[in-house]
């Protein structure tokens, strides 16, 4: 059985990777073998006549347990859109069982697994099929990136009920400050603790520049060590 835990977030681009990033970093200074998976990864640039995606370096990077880039993302398309739209373009296909044998194989590696969707909750893969689907198949427990911007309140709610509609377990959230500007930010935080019904294991500011051990500073390592040893990881 799969340890470890899937990694949302309340939209796209509210700092997932960063969160992952970062959470590797901590489980790993307390000495876990860390496996962060990013299953699907869509956007990718040219880069010393290498197709890579910058989201799947930052976690190679992140890690020390020797995985490989195709490891860390196992399918990766050039556009940067939803995956399912991003593997037509280059008429592929999205195949449920091939990629959970890939993250299965990949979570093999380390001890725990940090898996982190594509998007929100809820993106299409194929046909039938979507990131909730494939946190279901895991069965991991699933820690929440809300990302600090005007309308993460409703966000965040409503990808809790989603979470906990599916079966799964929502073990913990991640405040990301999306907005540096942001009005009323305590307020906002405050509502977030009292509605969310988990734990959070740390708020992080708008970081120039977000490295893993930048990331992880902003983390409660003991609650989310605490957690994780409960979960039997």
């Amino acid at each position: 059985m799969m340890k470890g835990f899937f990694i949302t977030g309340t939209d796209t681009e509210v700092g997932k990777t960063c969160i992952t990033a970062g959470l590797t970093e901590a489980f790993t200074q307390a000495g876990l073998r860390v496996a962060p998976i990013k299953p699907l990864a869509a956007g990718q640039d040219l880069l010393d006549g290498q197709w890579v995606n910058e989201d799947v370096q930052r976690l190679h990077a992140a890690q020390t347990i020797g995985m490989t880039p195709e490891q860390v993302g196992p399918l990766q398309f050039r556009a940067a859109c939803a995956p399912h739209i991003a593997a037509a373009l280059e008429g592929r296909s999205i195949d449920r069982a091939p990629l959970l044998a890939a993250i299965r194989a990949s979570a093999d590696l380390g001890q725990m697994a940090l898996v982190e969707g594509v998007g929100g909750f809820r993106v299409p893969l194929c046909e039938g099929w979507d990131t909730a689907d494939l946190a279901v198949d895991l069965g991991l427990p699933v820690v929440l990136v809300v990302g600090l911007r005007l309308g993460c309140i409703n966000h965040a709610l409503l990808t809790a009920e989603a979470v906990r509609a599916r079966g799964l377990k929502l073990i913990a959230w991640v405040a990301n400050t999306v907005d540096a500007d942001m009005p009323h930010l305590t307020d906002n935080l405050a509502a977030l603790s009292a509605s969310l019904d988990a734990p959070c294991w740390g708020h992080v500011p708008r970081l120039e520049n977000p490295t893993p051990a930048a990331v992880a500073a902003h983390l409660n390592h003991a609650l989310l060590l605490t957690q994780a040893a409960s979960s039997s990881l």
